[in-house]
């Protein structure tokens, strides 16, 4: 089995946590945050992120980025993979991914999330619970599709952008680098790089 550390210490590392116990294979040794978790599930904590470069050493081969926000967990599989680690894919066994479909390393695929037919979830993204990436979506690096979300087919999220829970991208539609998308929207027009959207249909908000 092979040695994996959890990197991040609230509500989505506790789910990854249980994620990667669902999947199986892997060895939880550990969480690395700055602060003690809230509810470590059972996992010690191992320090802070100065802790990785020695954990490394000590023949621990896998980490993951169980941090909610898209720049910071860029940062840090940046620097996980320059230490050596290996990035899991992390996909739950109540997803649905299809045979076609591509998961990069350090991608999470959360319980009842599908991916669809020619989807592409790059590196360090996240198809949150219960969201859909319909054939032929791409999620750029280190985005994040929320809970409930649907990118029908085409459709595609830039690096860094994040889609609230429940909001839907209609086919062939754009969101921009770094762009946010509030909870609950239609997204009917490209989104530009770093816009903030939001309503019935999108419209800017800053």
């Amino acid at each position: 089995m092979k040695k994996l550390v959890i990197i991040g210490a609230g509500g989505h590392a506790r789910v990854l946590i249980e994620l990667f116990r669902a999947m199986g294979g892997f060895d939880l040794v550990g969480v690395v945050a700055h602060t003690a978790p809230k509810d470590p599930l059972g996992l010690p904590l191992l320090g802070d992120e100065s802790r990785l470069k020695r954990l490394r050493a000590e023949g621990v081969e896998s980490a993951f980025v169980a941090v909610g926000d898209n720049d910071t967990r860029a940062r840090l599989g940046a620097w996980l993979e320059h230490l050596g680690y290996a990035l899991p894919e992390a996909i739950h066994p109540a997803a649905f991914v299809a045979p076609s479909a591509r998961v990069a390393p350090g991608a999470v695929v959360m319980a009842r999330a599908v991916l669809g037919t020619d989807a592409v979830l790059a590196s360090l993204a996240i198809l949150n619970t219960g969201a859909i990436a319909d054939h032929d979506v791409v999620l750029g690096e280190a985005s994040h599709a929320g809970p409930g979300s649907v990118l029908a087919g085409h459709a595609s999220l830039g690096a860094r952008a994040l889609l609230g829970a429940g909001a839907a991208v209609r086919p062939g539609i754009a969101v921009g680098e770094g762009a946010v998308v509030g909870a609950g929207s239609a997204v009917i027009e490209n989104v530009p790089d770093a816009a903030v959207v939001g309503g019935v249909p999108a419209r800017p908000l800053t």
